[in-house]
């Protein structure tokens, strides 16, 4: 089962490249489109105009460039032309959402997993696609992100939420589904998204960091996505932060996956008050003064600007964004985050450009989509 490119777009390459480009930077004059790609007008003219005729893009309002002459149609693309699934698998739910062209989510719904034993995750994943088809009976694809390493062919290496090791995840889905299915990283996922329509859409150079039940980072460089077969172990959780703070499962002392993830905060402060807390009651605790959760989260806070500042010397990029269910950390830790930014940078170096999402699982679900729509418009067979 395959996502072939001649469903996004019949005829040459090129034409591929016109769409691309209006997906991308949309809406866009047909000018700029021409710049980009190197084509003459009259080329351009040729390519545009059958995916216009098939309505995948369309012409906005006029636009004036300031040369003589009569004004321009920009073109721009017809989000709504295509719809696509996206889920995110951790390992006691599942949440789907249903996304346009341009990964902007329609309708979401999530439920339970009755077990993490591969083939009752397949069923809810089949169920939940069920539904969602309900509402998008013409998706495209479905993409599904979770925690792990995930092999080219869909296989889950490794998935310690889970509990996995080789399960092929693509192949139990689409069986049930009959529906073109890639599967991949989360963090990987996350950081597509930001950088094909989030904010690093048009950097050369961004990374991403993530918080929640791990610590996830990303990083985009010419246009591409810096991996290899280490991504999904979760390597910057291993990050060194405090000589002195707790250990991790693997023993390292003060690590980041120690120091930042919601697990470590909620321990910290409940061991400190005597009493269990979850995630949002530490963070309010500490934004209300309750003085161990306000010293528990300033050291996570230190602990995340520190880490901020690692990335930013080693890879430099033009903008960091930060995102996860665990994002909230920046916000009520703002002050301790910037004075570990300090510490660690010279205070030659410009400001990092930091960037924060919304924090809400829909955007793991969106990453999810995002690499179903990649592997869709350019044409790669899943």
């Amino acid at each position: 089962m395959t996502i072939e490119s001649a469903t996004w777009t019949a005829g040459p390459a090129a034409a591929r490249d016109v769409a691309l480009e209006v997906l991308l930077h949309g809406p866009i004059s047909r000018s700029e489109i021409a710049r980009r790609l190197k084509l003459s007008a009259g080329s351009l003219t040729r390519l545009s105009t059958p995916l216009i005729e098939d309505g995948l893009l369309v012409e906005t309002g006029e636009y004036q460039d300031g040369r003589a002459g009569r004004p321009s149609r920009p073109l721009d693309i017809k989000p709504d032309s295509r719809h696509f699934l996206g889920m995110k698998l951790t390992g006691e739910s599942l949440q789907g959402v249903v996304t346009d062209l341009r990964a902007t989510v329609l309708h979401s719904i999530s439920q339970a997993l009755p077990s993490r034993a591969p083939d009752d995750v397949a069923d809810a994943i089949a169920a939940l696609v069920s539904e969602l088809l309900e509402v998008a009976p013409d998706a495209t694809a479905l993409g599904i992100g979770l925690g792990g390493r995930i092999a080219e062919d869909g296989t889950v290496r490794s998935a310690p939420f889970l509990d996995w090791a080789d399960v092929p995840l693509r192949h139990m889905v689409e069986s049930r589904c009959n529906l073109p299915t890639v599967v991949q990283n989360d963090v990987i996922a996350f950081t597509e998204a930001e950088h094909w329509f989030g904010a690093g859409r048009g950097l050369e150079r961004f990374a991403v960091v993530t918080l929640g039940a791990g610590a996830g980072y990303g990083l985009v460089e010419h246009d591409a996505i810096v991996s290899n077969d280490d991504a999904g172990i979760g390597l910057v959780g291993h990050w060194p932060l405090d000589p002195l703070g707790p250990l991790c499962p693997a023993g390292h002392r003060g690590c980041a996956h120690s120091v930042l993830t919601q697990s470590a905060i909620v321990s910290a402060v409940s061991s400190g008050i005597g009493r269990e807390v979850d995630y949002a009651e530490a963070m309010s605790l500490a934004e209300a003064g309750d003085p161990v959760a306000r010293r528990v989260v300033d050291d996570a806070g230190l602990g995340l600007g520190r880490l901020l500042a690692a990335i930013a010397n080693l890879t430099m990029p033009q903008r960091i964004v930060l995102g996860g269910e665990g994002v909230q950390l920046f916000d009520v830790a703002a002050d301790a985050v910037h004075a570990g930014i300090r510490r660690d940078r010279d205070p030659r170096a410009a400001d990092i450009d930091l960037v924060t999402t919304p924090g809400d699982d829909l955007e793991w679900c969106r990453g999810a989509a995002v690499i179903a729509i990649q592997t869709y418009v350019l044409g790669t067979a899943v």
